[in-house]
């Protein structure tokens, strides 16, 4: 009943915050105008550019596999990867690509489960610990020209509150992990299976230091070539008469973007992300809200079009039983608890032998 519930409050946000954003005829008409003279190969590269995204992420995937001694073929990586992207388009409330990715994963790496299931979860953690740091660099060199608008300045202060309470989970799990607390981590606290969880791959990851140092630089190169996309869709449709962001004036309110689109507030972010790119663009860089919301809506197809490509690979892909959403959920839940309980068995093992 939560997931219907929150699937239908993401629907209303989306269904309005779209009509808030495409309700003026004025603007419809500008956007049209503006799409009419798009330069395609801008839009191709812009298509491209995130494919090389995607092709990083599987090679991040595919190193930190390898350090648990996990062989999987780049096409498998590959495959499970686009699959995660398809649902993180399409799949309804808060079952995410992430689950459906590791619920694959899982079946691909009989045996070694467990570490397979770290490894997307150490994937999941790089890419937020790297999405902390370019935001803090970019935010704090285009300081004053992001306060210079009061409409914006709400925005960049929700974003850094939202990435100061990844930073204190991050530094909590580091701290229960370093003094071996694990062990006495309340059975009814909330969350006690994240941290366990977080503290075996702590443990397995930090004597890779190097991998996970790689794996954290791909993940900054991701993340630009994220950012790219979208600066090449703003450069598709510009022109003489069409103002556009230049690239450090977009580079500059992505990650705000990215963090504030990343709550559970609409589906997929949509019209979240439009309203977001109208307001700091508009204020900011003096882009008109009609360009604003083209720029953000077609980085936002040249990402969707390979989601649905993910689509076509599921199709091709998935077992010939067919498994609903609500049986990947709960299975990869199930298993993430064991590991966690296994976990934290051992942690209580390993302080009785020190005492």
């Amino acid at each position: 009943m939560r997931k219907v519930a929150l699937t239908t409050l993401q629907i209303v946000i989306t269904l309005g915050v779209l009509w808030i954003v495409f309700h003026d005829p004025a603007k419809r008409a500008e956007m049209r105008q503006t799409l009419a003279h798009a330069n395609p190969w801008w839009l191709a590269g812009g298509f491209l550019l995130y494919g090389c995204v995607e092709m990083i992420a599987v090679c991040r995937w595919q190193l930190l596999l390898r350090v648990q001694e996990i062989e999987l073929g780049w096409h498998r990586v590959f495959m499970l990867l686009m699959i995660g992207l398809f649902f993180n388009f399409f799949a309804p409330g808060g079952t995410g690509g992430d689950m459906v990715k590791i619920f694959y994963l899982l079946k691909e790496t009989p045996g070694r489960r467990a570490h397979a299931f770290l490894s997307a979860l150490v994937d999941r953690l790089i890419g937020v610990f790297s999405l902390v740091t370019l935001a803090g660099v970019l935010i704090a060199t285009h300081w004053h020209w992001l306060m210079a608008s009061p409409a914006a300045a709400q925005y960049v202060w929700a974003a850094l509150a939202i990435l100061a309470f990844c930073l204190l989970g991050i530094a909590i799990s580091f701290i229960i992990t370093g003094c071996g607390l694990v062990g006495r981590i309340p059975k009814k606290m909330p969350g006690r299976d994240t941290l366990a969880e977080l503290a075996m791959a702590y443990n397995l990851y930090g004597r890779a230091w190097r991998s996970t140092g790689v794996a954290w630089l791909m993940s900054l190169a991701a993340h630009f070539g994220y950012f790219a996309t979208f600066w090449c869709a703003a450069k598709a449709v510009e022109s003489a008469a069409v103002k556009v962001p230049t690239m450090g004036e977009l580079f500059a309110i992505m990650p705000i973007v990215n963090t504030i689109i990343a709550l559970p507030i609409s589906v997929g972010g949509v019209g979240v992300r439009e309203g977001l790119f109208q307001v700091l663009l508009s204020n900011l860089a003096g882009v008109t809200e009609a360009v604003a919301v083209v720029v953000s809506s077609t980085g936002y197809l040249l990402t969707l079009a390979w989601g649905l490509a993910g689509g076509v690979l599921y199709i091709l892909y998935r077992p010939s039983e067919h498994v609903r959403l609500h049986d990947i959920s709960a299975e990869v839940a199930a298993f993430e608890h064991t590991v966690a309980e296994h976990e934290i068995a051992a942690e209580k093992r390993a302080h009785k032998k020190s005492r």
